[in-house]
């Protein structure tokens, strides 16, 4: 029976043998390395956020417990409504903004010789901390456009289409036949044909005039017409020149606008030469000469970019001018993964450029899309230092945010305990948001 089994059976197999670790036991080992990071982890994230949730229970002083009060503040004050709506346009725009520049940038720059040094440059604004990047935009954002970027462009194009104008402190000076009419100046008499009209004015420094200027000349009389002179009536010195009437060291007001007004009509207009002299047509015979207030429109100054309205936007561009580099290499990683055989044959099948992009592309990037714009989400809802930096004074009410409204209740109106509440309140914003994440990340890890 033995030398049966020993000849027609194999021998059992032996029991693995376990393995000793050569530090010792596992567990003893794994808690000793992982103790000092869970002490760290304790005493910087845990503890404060224990001690944040029983702080928001209590009033200013710690002293006496408040119940809800500083969580029923998160919906009445206003400052705090104020910070949750810009909060939300915050996680709406900045995020999809970032997002979808870095898609277009990543997938541009597969086609160019040149794509990695512009990767370069674009990711280039995350070396930049929170802190120079909320300086530099305050400079771009400048309202002066001799300072700030932004409105030195946008005044550039403003003026290529409308000019403004040249003479914007004119007015008239003593004895002046001139008086104002809307902004601009009327005479206070008709004129005549053969008449030659005197139209004074002051108020313009020599150096402001318009370069094309040359000394003013009296007009001739002419018969039929209305001729005159528009021009710069100031002489220096006592008894240099005469008030009223033209010097040889006085500039004529070159391009001033004149029109001819008759019952409220414009019968005739002229434009001054260089050397202030017009001339309008026999029609303007009896009527009143007006300078109109176009010709006296202050400069344009620009967009006040930081101003109430537009506080808001401005500062999410300068984030998404940060976080559009930090996208597009993420997405371009994901891009790189996309099999190009799908591709070539949706390009073989007739689709074009547009259509592999929308009905190809996108799909297979939308866990990395997602996985983006949900980091930017948790990165926006704390953005604090750019707000707290580009927005001025005046308008900081505005722009506020939760985690600047936290700063401010919790260090300048000294008011803890609300502090702690919208702490908490931002935790239990961003606790669904990472969960999410983690959840996109495990999947992908999966596959």
């Amino acid at each position: 029976m033995t030398s049966a089994t020993a000849a027609g059976a194999s021998p059992a197999p032996a029991a693995p043998r376990s393995r000793k670790s050569v530090t010792g036991t596992r567990k003893i080992v794994a808690a000793l390395f992982l103790l000092p990071a869970l002490v760290l982890l304790g005493a910087l994230v845990v503890y404060p956020i224990g001690y944040s949730v029983v702080r928001s229970f209590y009033d200013s002083s710690g002293d006496h417990f408040a119940g809800f009060d500083n969580y029923q503040a998160l919906f009445t004050d206003d400052g705090i409504r104020t910070a949750l709506k810009n909060n939300v346009i915050w996680v709406v725009f900045a995020p999809t903004v970032a997002t979808a520049l870095g898609l277009v940038f990543a997938v541009l720059t597969e086609r160019v010789r040149w794509g990695t040094a512009f990767k370069l440059v674009v990711f280039m604004p995350m070396a930049i901390s929170m802190l120079a990047a909320g300086i530099i935009f305050r400079l771009v954002y400048d309202q002066d456009p001799d300072k700030g970027v932004a409105n030195a462009v946008w005044v550039g194009v403003h003026d290529t289409f409308a000019q403004s104008s040249a003479f914007p402190k004119a007015h008239p000076g003593r004895r002046s036949p001139l008086a104002p009419d809307h902004g601009g100046f009327l005479t206070t008499a008709p004129v005549h044909t053969g008449q030659s009209v005197a139209l004074p004015l002051v108020g313009v420094a020599p150096d402001q005039m318009p370069d094309g200027a040359k000394r003013a000349v009296q007009a001739p009389d002419e018969p039929g017409r209305i001729t005159g002179t528009t021009w710069q009536d100031f002489t220096r010195g006592k008894g240099v020149g005469k008030l009223g009437a033209v010097d040889p060291s006085e500039l004529g007001y070159s391009g001033m606008r004149i029109e001819a007004v008759k019952d409220g009509t414009v019968v005739a207009t002229a434009k001054a030469a260089a050397d202030g002299t017009f001339s309008l047509p026999a029609e303007a015979d009896g009527a009143r000469l007006r300078l109109p207030a176009g010709n006296f429109k202050e400069p344009y100054n620009g967009v006040d970019w930081l101003g109430p309205s537009l506080v808001t936007p401005a500062i999410i561009g300068s984030y998404v001018w940060m976080w559009a580099g930090f996208a597009m290499v993420l997405i371009a990683a994901g891009l790189a993964g996309v099999p190009r055989e799908l591709l070539e044959a949706a390009r073989v099948d007739g689709a074009n450029e547009w259509q592999v992009f929308r009905r190809i592309t996108v799909p297979l990037l939308a866990p990395v899309l997602a996985v983006v714009a949900v980091t930017l989400m948790i990165n926006v809802l704390k953005i604090f230092d750019l707000v707290f930096i580009i927005a001025p004074g005046s308008s900081q009410d505005d722009a506020n945010v939760l985690a600047l409204e936290l700063y401010r209740k919790g260090f300048s109106e000294g008011r803890p305990g609300v502090a702690s509440a919208i702490a908490v309140f931002l935790l239990l914003l961003v606790i669904p948001v990472m969960l999410f994440n983690m959840r996109r990340l495990r999947r992908e890890v999966r596959r």
